[in-house]
């Protein structure tokens, strides 16, 4: 899914989110297909769900409700801050994913249905894609009666959804940030998305001349049906058809350049809910789309009229509202979640059969370190692998991990893959490459040719009520190996679109080292949706989602011997390779496999967990008096 929000909160992102922001980028739930004239598909290839059980804490806190559930009323959710865009195929943030939830519909989803979150099933399509030609020909059919909310409304087409797919890698800077997980799969797909890279990313006619006049050739619409050609069998396709750029896009998304603050205010919906106010980094208002039809929407009940969402709060506020159970003030978090200060006192309650706070596994990483390696500041000192390694080896994680709640909510990570990804139980037990030593950093830093030490720009998410803490216990455990540490502290939504996806902030040095974090893109296979995104090549920003610019044919190697790889298994063989050699290289810091922490007052009934959101989902919940 990518990105998270920050564990202040916390992808798509896909980029995680909860006490911070993530980006979003998988599970152990079997991606099933039907091929055409068999009842199920083959599990040959590394297609099939792999990976360990999620990880989980504590019980999910499902508040049923008694008696039926009611229709009416108005959710009030509290944030604090916004989406990373408001458009129907730039979003790769699980804050984004959150929002759209409510207005815009993808061909598939994650069900808030306890036991079956992280598994894929149809939404905007009426089943699972059907399989020919070997298993490289997929049709997909787009349910009638869903419809756009133009006047008169109008049925969501295929062509629609190619339209999205076209925009998803359009040549502004909101271009879908996902698209190194399956755009070599899909045919015809890389040679448009180059060809769309050069276009004038501020001319919006040059921009839909090139959507009109080029085709993705391995793509092809006719009414409600969809036919997507494959290079190879890749049953992984339906957890990635979850993210935005396979989301339908109608034709009045031409009026506006993609992304824009322009397009953000005419947003036409295809879900229960309508934007009928959106103001940047303040609200977003929602109420009844005339259009919907709940007999065609298998995902959402919608039962509240309206959702308010308010963008200006605090992570200590909105869980005092939240608390006081006043349903005019506020009912659901949006991205602000339980303040870290409040973790004993919930998880207490939780233990104790509290229906209101919820400890949910993620499978994802938040917050982790991203390294600027081609940061001019200290001499390039990031480039230099031993630098690199001194920096590791004098952080101390156990301390970041109390400042974030503690082991409890937020178990310690040493390498990439956390639980619940295909290869991550693959990686040995003990491989923790840099325990915090100090004379080993102090020793690393003056082979590199710093005796004297470095100073080091850490940007992070200032409305965390847990990062602020991180950087600070950062700066005083590396002090002594004589790395100094300088705060940019930002807005969560500024962290990705203005610095982690900005390549002239990572060339001037605005920052060296970053807090992010990260969800799987879809789940146990989702090992794919952490190398690909993140460590390729290819993906470099601010074609994809590696933060630190980091290249290693090496490691494009095993990514692409994983994606051949016979069977399940052995794919995650290659990927446990490919965590410890991506370890090895001290590109990233892992800090914690965390849990999501959520609270929702108790006249909001019915609020089931879904990871890929991180939070409850608001589609699905009823009030109480």
């Amino acid at each position: 899914m990518g990105p998270a929000p920050q564990k202040q909160r916390s992808r798509r992102a896909r980029r995680l989110r909860g006490r911070m922001t993530m980006a979003v980028g998988g599970s152990v739930v079997a991606l099933a297909l039907v091929a055409a004239g068999c009842s199920s598909s083959s599990s040959t290839g590394n297609n099939t769900a792999g990976g360990s059980n999620l990880v989980h804490s504590g019980v999910q806190a499902l508040n049923p409700g008694t008696g039926s559930p009611k229709k009416g009323g108005t959710l009030n959710m509290l944030g604090v801050g916004d989406v990373d865009y408001m458009d129907y195929n730039a979003s790769y943030y699980t804050i984004g994913y959150q929002a759209q939830r409510m207005w815009q519909r993808g061909l598939y989803a994650y069900p808030a249905t306890p036991g079956h979150v992280i598994t894929p099933v149809p939404d905007l399509a009426t089943a699972m894609p059907v399989l020919s030609n070997g298993e490289k020909t997929l049709t997909i059919t787009i349910r009638t009666g869903a419809k756009w909310n133009t006047t008169p409304p109008r049925q969501v087409s295929a062509a629609d959804v190619i339209l999205g797919m076209k925009r998803a890698c359009n040549p502004t800077p909101t271009h879908f940030g996902g698209l190194a997980d399956y755009e070599a799969v899909v045919v015809g797909y890389t040679q448009f998305c180059d060809g769309f890279a050069k276009v004038s990313p501020t001319s919006l006619t040059a921009i839909n001349n090139y959507m009109n006049n080029h085709q993705i050739s391995g793509v092809s619409a006719n009414g409600e049906t969809l036919t997507i050609h494959l290079t190879q069998p890749s049953s992984y396709l339906p957890g990635a058809m979850t993210m935005d750029s396979w989301s339908p896009a109608p034709i009045e998304s031409e009026k506006y350049l993609p992304g824009s603050a322009a397009s953000a205010q005419h947003m036409i919906a295809d879900g229960p809910y309508q934007i009928t106010s959106y103001v940047p980094t303040k609200s977003i208002k929602l109420a009844r789309n005339p259009a919907w039809s709940a007999s065609t929407d298998p995902i959402r009940k919608a039962y509240v009229n309206n959702i308010n969402v308010s963008e200006t709060g605090t992570e200590e506020t909105i869980q005092t509202v939240l608390q006081t159970n006043n349903p005019s003030s506020g009912g659901m978090e949006f991205d602000g979640f339980p303040p870290v200060s409040a973790y004993p006192g919930l998880i207490a309650e939780m233990q104790h059969g509290g229906q209101n706070f919820n400890l949910g596994p993620t499978s994802g990483s938040n917050p982790y370190l991203a390294f600027n390696t081609i940061s001019p500041n200290n001499n390039k000192a990031l480039s230099k692998l031993q630098v690199r390694q001194a920096i590791s080896y004098a952080i101390n994680r156990s301390h970041l991990i109390q400042d974030a709640g503690g082991p409890i909510v937020n178990p310690p990570l040493t390498h990439i893959l956390p639980a619940g990804n295909g290869g991550a139980e693959n990686v040995p037990a003990n491989f923790n490459p840099y325990p915090t030593n100090i004379a080993k950093a102090k020793s690393l830093l003056k082979a590199a040719g710093y005796p004297n030490g470095i100073t080091l720009n850490v940007a992070y998410n200032v409305t965390s009520t847990s990062e602020p803490k991180i950087f600070q216990s950062m700066q005083a455990d590396m002090a002594p190996a004589g790395i100094k540490l300088k705060a940019l502290a930002v807005p969560s939504a500024d962290l990705f679109t203005k610095y982690a996806y900005s390549l002239t902030a990572a060339q001037k040095g605005t920052w060296d080292l970053i807090m992010v974090g990260w969800l799987p893109d879809w789940y146990g296979t989702g090992a794919l949706s952490w190398f690909n995104p993140l460590y390729s090549c290819a993906a470099k920003v601010p074609n994809g989602s590696n933060y630190p610019q980091f290249c290693s044919s090496q490691v494009d190697g095993m990514i692409s011997q994983a994606l051949k790889a016979p069977t399940t298994p052995a794919a995650d063989q290659i990927w446990a390779k490919a965590d410890e050699a991506v370890t090895n290289q001290a590109i990233t810091y892992q800090i914690t496999q965390s849990y999501q922490p959520n609270y929702h007052s108790s006249f909001v009934h019915n609020a089931v967990y879904v990871p890929s959101l991180q939070n409850f989902d608001p589609t699905n919940v009823w009030l109480s008096s």
